[in-house]
């Protein structure tokens, strides 16, 4: 069963930092790229970052140098560790494969964590 189950969204002031998780079922943690998207509000899903099976990991160029991606494949576990946050990066992060998980003819998505920058 496709499962996805992303934590650790809160509320955090400017600059500050934050650490998400996502768990995922062992089928498609073991076989896939894995990636961070985020939508805002009234925005398209973007992709933030990914990391290969084997650890190869990259950014869109707004968060290079902000924010790090890992997996731990033991725990079929992949993070995203956010620092010096900005209110722009207020958003729903989701953690899917690379490509997107289908499932009955749609795109499958969890539920999100939702990371709000503000003072």
């Amino acid at each position: 069963q496709v499962q996805l189950v992303e934590s650790g969204g809160g509320l955090v002031q400017p600059g500050g930092s934050l650490r998400l998780s996502c768990a995922a079922s062992t089928t498609i943690f073991s076989l896939y790229t894995m990636g961070w998207y985020r939508q805002a509000r009234g925005k398209e899903r973007e992709l933030v970052a990914t990391i290969t099976r084997t650890g190869t990991t990259s950014y869109t160029d707004s968060m290079k140098g902000r924010f790090t991606i890992s997996r731990d494949n033991a725990k079929n576990t992949v993070y995203l560790q956010m620092n010096n946050l900005k209110s722009e990066d207020t958003a729903v992060y989701y953690c899917n494969t690379i490509p997107v998980i289908r499932t009955g003819g749609m795109d499958y998505w969890g539920k999100g964590a939702l990371v709000t920058v503000s003072s």
